[in-house]
């Protein structure tokens, strides 16, 4: 037998051995290492080629295209204080121009640097609710777009009210650990309603629409993190390299695709994204492509309704996705009180992308039990599961931050 008939023996048989946790309620989950044409891959090289074909299945059949990166894209630091947060930090307020111009689609960034570390590393993540609510920081920018109507959001415009009214309370717990913190509100970049992909950035791209892979609202969002990176590699006092992108929820998928279409991103953290993040649909448990599509018709592109219905017989899953990003970190967060996110379905996202870790030289996720509540598994891939509902607790980011202290020191 030839040396690559037996790697790809080797690499089947390890597919089969590691997975075989799932295997007894999943039956014809697709293998991120079988190429379209039914060839097995057992070498680094055909995995980049395997990674082009995932690459542009999801961009198809799922997330939808995107538009390359703007050439008259501006930047601008509109406002910066190096006695942030009490001293313990650096603030920056950066506006991104998408083409250029002030009064087209554009996206605020707050960044907070901490004083005493210098280019250690950075979480970037989108918000749902303006710049202003991560804290009372009175210097931060209310935000301008349209945002969903609450108590402190009034004809869908913030008001001085929402300031602090959903704070990232661990921020500092973040800065202290030595790690930056950068946020960008999502409705900055699309707004999170279905108009027919006419207001956002979409405004700037209807050509890439009325087409089954349209630009959706998870690619845009994915792509405005694209365009946060893009600052953060002109501003000297970030260390690009150790970049980690974060979401939850539905800003967790947008994490993940950002995650999986650029390499830039060091890391990624995904905590409780659920149906069309880190999930496997075809357990068909919590959440379906029905609800998503129907409820949420503008996250994904026109191609993916077709798949309505069809969750359990789906010709590809999510664990693919996570093996987009191999062989670069990931870590995932589950709660157990969640059960529409499915958190068994999201560990099994990681234990399904690990063979694909394994081919690139790394471990994956070092198992393929369920862990208990409160007892996280850590390789290039980690897991934990918490008590609790659908939420980022402090035990969620102390998590991430150790993931990030193992990779990134």
């Amino acid at each position: 037998m030839s040396v690559k008939k037996h790697l790809v023996l080797g690499l089947t048989l390890l597919l089969s051995a590691f997975c075989s946790h799932a295997q007894s309620t999943i039956v014809g989950l697709a293998d991120p290492l079988t190429m379209d044409d039914g060839t097995k891959v057992a070498t680094t090289k055909q995995w980049q080629q395997r990674r082009k074909e995932l690459l542009q299945l999801f961009t198809t059949e799922m997330y939808g295209q995107m538009p390359a990166r703007p050439r008259n894209m501006t930047f601008k630091v509109f406002e910066s204080s190096n006695n942030a947060l009490g001293g313990l930090a650096t603030r920056k307020q950066v506006t991104v121009y998408f083409n250029g111009k002030a009064d087209s689609p554009q996206m605020d960034i707050l960044i907070y640097l901490p004083n005493k570390v210098k280019k250690r590393g950075l979480i970037l993540q989108l918000g749902f609710s303006g710049n202003q609510t991560l804290s009372n920081d009175t210097a931060v920018k209310l935000s301008t777009s349209w945002v969903t109507n609450s108590k402190t959001v009034l004809n869908n415009r913030a008001t001085e009210a929402s300031r602090g009214k959903t704070p990232n309370k661990d921020v500092e717990m973040i800065l202290r650990r030595g790690y930056g913190f950068a946020t960008i509100y999502c409705g900055d970049i699309d707004p999170d309603f279905d108009d027919g992909f006419k207001n956002g950035v979409h405004a700037l791209y209807p050509e890439m629409q009325g087409r089954g892979d349209n630009f959706s609202t998870i690619g845009a969002w994915a792509w405005g993190l694209h365009r946060a990176l893009d600052y953060m590699e002109t501003d000297k006092d970030i260390n690009t390299k150790k970049v980690a992108v974060f979401g939850f929820s539905r800003l967790g998928k947008a994490a993940l695709w950002a995650g999986a279409t650029d390499k830039r991103f060091a890391m990624v953290l995904s905590n409780e994204s659920g149906c069309g993040g880190v999930r496997i649909f075809r357990r068909g448990k919590g959440e379906d492509i029905k609800h998503l599509c129907n409820s949420f018709p503008h996250w994904f592109d026109i191609n993916f309704r077709k798949y309505i219905g069809k969750d359990t017989v789906l010709p590809f899953d999510q664990h693919m996705v996570v093996s987009l990003i191999a062989p670069r970190p990931i870590a995932i967060g589950s709660a157990d009180g969640d059960q529409y996110s499915d958190p068994e379905g999201e560990f099994l996202g990681g234990v399904y992308a690990t063979p694909v870790y394994k081919l690139l030289g790394s471990d994956g996720l070092p198992t393929t039990q369920m862990p208990k509540l409160n007892e996280p598994v850590s390789g290039q891939i980690q897991y934990h599961i918490r008590p609790g509902n659908h939420d980022v607790l402090t035990y969620d980011w102390e998590q991430y931050l150790n993931f990030m202290d193992k990779h990134f020191k």
